[in-house]
């Protein structure tokens, strides 16, 4: 798999980001268009009509994106950069994410606690292992993701797994394949960067 958990023979357009100039899948990117008032508006679905304009998916590159003049530039047009830009696209980020997982769940493409996990993982049905960020790392140490890149997923907190499935907390979870759990492990890469973690590689 590529970055973003895409497999690389898919159609991943590179798009260029604002802030590094470098081009790269469009999958480890964040989109931004420019509304009709000159705001800037984060387009986590990347449906929103107009111009796109990318951001690598790092608070490095965020913040430097909320300084004075870089969406202008890109732009090429005044724009209005909205406060705690970064913060802002995080969140929605891990609202994406959670909604996702929450989705997975209810398809029966994702389960948690830790024997249905481990069960998972031992039959080869888990494509992905999920783990709390803020888990026992003793306990989370026991099981093991499967093999290869974007596998492994450790930028949620227990709380933030709970939400996903409907739990208070939660310190283990598993995707099987399917839809929902490719676009579970891209968005978590994006996420997983944003934060300054390496969710997506095997731990």
């Amino acid at each position: 798999m590529a970055r973003g958990g895409r497999d690389k023979d898919r159609d991943d357009p590179e798009r260029r980001c604002i802030v590094t100039g470098e081009r790269q899948p469009q999958a480890g990117l964040i989109r931004f268009v420019v509304g009709p008032d000159g705001q800037v508006v984060p387009d986590i679905l990347g449906r929103l009509p107009g111009r796109g304009l990318y951001v690598a998916a790092s608070s490095a590159a965020l913040d430097k994106a909320s300084g004075k003049g870089v969406f202008a530039r890109a732009a090429r047009a005044p724009v209005k950069v909205p406060d705690a830009l970064t913060e802002m696209v995080e969140t929605l980020m891990l609202r994406r994410v959670v909604d996702l997982i929450s989705l997975a769940r209810k398809a029966g493409e994702a389960v948690t606690g830790y024997e249905k996990v481990k069960e998972w993982l031992v039959k080869g049905q888990a494509v992905a292992l999920i783990q709390a960020s803020d888990g026992s790392e003793r306990g989370k140490s026991k099981l093991r993701p499967p093999e290869g890149k974007n596998r492994y997923i450790g930028c949620l907190t227990a709380q933030e797994m709970g939400l996903a499935f409907g739990r208070e907390h939660a310190i283990h979870g598993a995707l099987a394949a399917g839809g929902l759990s490719q676009r579970v492990v891209e968005e978590a890469a994006r996420l997983a960067g944003i934060r300054e973690q390496g969710g997506g590689e095997t731990a």
